[in-house]
């Protein structure tokens, strides 16, 4: 897969019968995968629908799907229950017949309870299951396009991403070129050092040698640079391969910013230190946007 991002919105809209209804996907940036649903009375198997739609599509990331519907009534449609109407009329024809009542009215005959119904807009079982399996149609595609979404996002942070580790790699180049002279830097400020302390005289220079390798030594920042461009081949690496990559650049940040701060501490000269501090700066900058990949 390209890289994508975890950042993205997607909107579909479906129909079916009296039915309509609209789906929406959100995503955030997370630490892992976390799907929300939220839908209809009524339809509550949409929501395992929703949840491992998600999971089957997204490594990482908040996201939250509304299913928002409604049902068209019966349009105020009535009717006139003929067989109640006909037994209110079949009850009342003794009491004309003999004129202890007046002929009912029509109008006064549709006032009787039960004469007058309202059209039945209760869903079968079988619509209600096309009902959903259409609704569980559109949560697909909505998912879908939410990840072309963040597929879109990805595309746009490759370029920063890899641009960054460019920065990095000519930081560490230039690094190296300055770790050359942290030996001479260290050796000179020891044998300054001892002349300030001694009274008697400059310490031999055997002494000097000595002391002055032992700090080199400790002073050497070969092995953090070299694991600093074994990181910069290993981002390569993640940002383009197939398989999502954020946790392993977040993780791979960690490694980097730990190599930069030893540097930052070991680092005997002016020009190495501010190189240092750079770097850390750049690997900031990565980190946060790495913070946005899946």
């Amino acid at each position: 897969m390209a890289l994508s991002g975890m950042t993205g919105f997607a909107r579909e809209d479906g129909a079916l019968g009296p039915w309509s209804w609209t789906v929406e996907a959100r995503s955030v940036n997370g630490r892992t995968m976390e799907a929300r649903f939220r839908g209809p009375p009524g339809f509550d198997a949409l929501e395992r629908a929703a949840r491992e739609g998600a999971q089957g599509r997204f490594q990482r990331g908040q996201i939250n799907i509304t299913l928002t519907a409604k049902r068209a009534d019966a349009g105020g449609q009535l009717r006139i229950n003929t067989t109640q109407l006909d037994e209110y009329l079949r009850l009342a024809g003794p009491y004309v017949a003999d004129g202890r009542v007046a002929a009912p009215t029509f109008d006064g005959l549709l006032a009787l309870r039960g004469v007058i119904e309202v059209a039945d807009d209760t869903d079968d079982a079988e619509v209600r299951s096309q009902v959903e399996a259409a609704m569980g149609v559109s949560l697909g595609q909505v998912l879908d396009a939410l990840k072309r979404s963040r597929e879109d996002e990805g595309r746009a942070l490759s370029p920063i991403l890899n641009g960054q580790i460019d920065r990095v790699q000519a930081l560490v180049a230039q690094a190296e070129a300055r770790a050359g002279e942290q030996p001479d830097y260290v050796r000179d400020r020891f044998r300054k050092r001892m002349a300030e302390l001694l009274s008697d005289g400059e310490a031999p220079e055997e002494r000097i040698i000595q002391e002055a390798a032992v700090l080199a030594a400790k002073a050497d920042v070969r092995e953090e640079l070299d694991r600093l461009a074994t990181h910069v081949v290993a981002a390569r690496t993640l940002l383009d391969g197939e398989a999502a990559a954020g946790r392993r650049l977040d993780f791979l940040t960690q490694e980097f910013m730990r190599e930069a701060n030893t540097l930052c501490s070991k680092s005997a000269t002016t020009a190495l230190t501010a190189l240092g501090l750079e770097l850390k700066a750049v690997i900031e900058q990565f980190r946060e946007q790495v913070q946005n990949v899946e």
